[in-house]
Order: C-alpha cells, then sequence, then structure tokens
C-alpha cells in the first residue's frame, strides 16, 4: 500500500511514529507543506503516541555480539540469508507498528463518529409539587428573621432560629395557617439553633406556595393543649425557590 492508497489519518500516525521512509517520507513531507489540516492530525497523533515511545527504553548489544556479525558478513558464507533476514525483520516491523497505529486510528474514529451521536445529559427536572418552599419571616421591628425551608419530598421543615433568644420563661411555637379552619401547629421552635422538623403527612399536603405561618410566643414546651395560643410576635409565607 504506497502513499495515495493509505488514508491521510494513517499516513499521519505513521509519519508521527517513524515509520515513514525514503520516497513517501519526502512526498508526505512536501504535502504538508501545502496542506495545513495534515500537519494538525500530525500533531494530533504526536501528542497521543510520542508518550507511547518515550516508555520503550533503549538498549544497545554487547560489543562483541556485532563483531560476530560483522565476521560472518565478511566470511560471505552467509551474507545472503543476514541481508534476507535482515529485510523480513523490517517488514514484520513495519507491518506490526502499522497495525497498531491502524488499530488506534480505527477506535479514534469510531469514537469520533459516536460521540456526536450521543445526545447530552440533561439533569432532571424537580417536579413543582417537590420542589422546596422557604419563607424569610422579620422578627417584630427587629433585623432578625427566622429562616424556614420545607421540603415536600422529605416531609420535613429546616429551621433557623439565630435571631431568638431563650429567656427562660418562653418558646415559640410556629403555625400554619390553612386558607380555612384554624392554624395548626408545625412545631416549637429552639431559640438560636438550626433543626430538622419532621411534618405529619396530612399537614405536609396542606402546605404549598403562599401559604402563611406565624409564630406565637407561648409558656415552655408550646401552646398547653386546653389553652388559647398566645401572641403572635411574627408572621411570614412560604415561596418557591
Amino acid at each position: 500500500m504506497n502513499d495515495d492508497e493509505r488514508p491521510d489519518l494513517i499516513l499521519a500516525a505513521e509519519y508521527a511514529v517513524g515509520l515513514l521512509e525514503g520516497e513517501e517520507l519526502l512526498s508526505f513531507r512536501a504535502r504538508m507543506a501545502r496542506e495545513p489540516e495534515l500537519e494538525a492530525e500530525v500533531a494530533f497523533w504526536e501528542t497521543r503516541l510520542a508518550p507511547l515511545l518515550d516508555e520503550v527504553s533503549g538498549g544497545r548489544p554487547d560489543r562483541t555480539v556485532w563483531d560476530r556479525i560483522a565476521a560472518e558478513i565478511g566470511s560471505g558464507g552467509c551474507g545472503g540469508e543476514v541481508v534476507r533476514m535482515r529485510r523480513q525483520i523490517t517488514f514484520w516491523q513495519r507491518a506490526a507498528a502499522a497495525a497498531s497505529v491502524a488499530a488506534v486510528a480505527a477506535m479514534a474514529l469510531v469514537l469520533f463518529q459516536l460521540s456526536p451521536a450521543t445526545p447530552p445529559q440533561t439533569p432532571r427536572e424537580t417536579p413543582e409539587s417537590e420542589a422546596p418552599l422557604v419563607a424569610s419571616i422579620p422578627i417584630g421591628d427587629t433585623p432578625l428573621r427566622l429562616g424556614v425551608t420545607f421540603l415536600p419530598d422529605r416531609e420535613e421543615m429546616l429551621v433557623s432560629a439565630s435571631g431568638l433568644t431563650a429567656d427562660g420563661v418562653h418558646d415559640h411555637e410556629l403555625w400554619l395557617v390553612p386558607a380555612a379552619g384554624d392554624p395548626l401547629s408545625l412545631g416549637v421552635v429552639a431559640p438560636g439553633e438550626e433543626r430538622r422538623m419532621p411534618i405529619d403527612p396530612a399537614l405536609a399536603e396542606l402546605i404549598g406556595d403562599g401559604s402563611r405561618m406565624v409564630l406565637t410566643r407561648e409558656p415552655i414546651g408550646g401552646k398547653p393543649p386546653a389553652a388559647q395560643a398566645g401572641p403572635v410576635v411574627a408572621e411570614g409565607s412560604f415561596s418557591t425557590t
């Protein structure tokens, strides 16, 4: 197979590893000077194949080996066999190297052809019913706020009450205000802490975008069962993120 019969991709790979010789080498170099895309293919293979060549350490036979070979050739007894063997070795070395380069090139072509056909992966969209809801509730006339995040898929709330301080006499309780009916307790808030608060599934079904909440001041432990809810100290609404 000559220069005109082999694909440019294979020729570029052979040139990168030093397999081209003689007229074939001169012809390819002339083409590189005229065809920038060919030079780019050589650079591609040099980047990928040169490290493989660097891993092969050099070796030199002992001087006596070469002296013995030279003596045999000089005697004329096996010169023809040595030359013929040398040609056969060169042929098979080139054939093996060309096969390796061809295999690498074929793999590169397969990857190149498959890559554009692979659809890009897109992140799964979170259903609106599972999207987190957040609320930032101002506490009175202060710059402090109560941060609440409701996670529908987990049926729990994350409550950040770093703006509240314990007085040793009162607790604060968070309430959901449904569209109809009495407020429903979401639990006692721990002042100065961030906590996860599980929500009853039936109550979680009532929480949505725009749902109102109020924070009341209660006795330690929260509102007693038979008592009225304490005074409202803060209020806010959930919104989608």
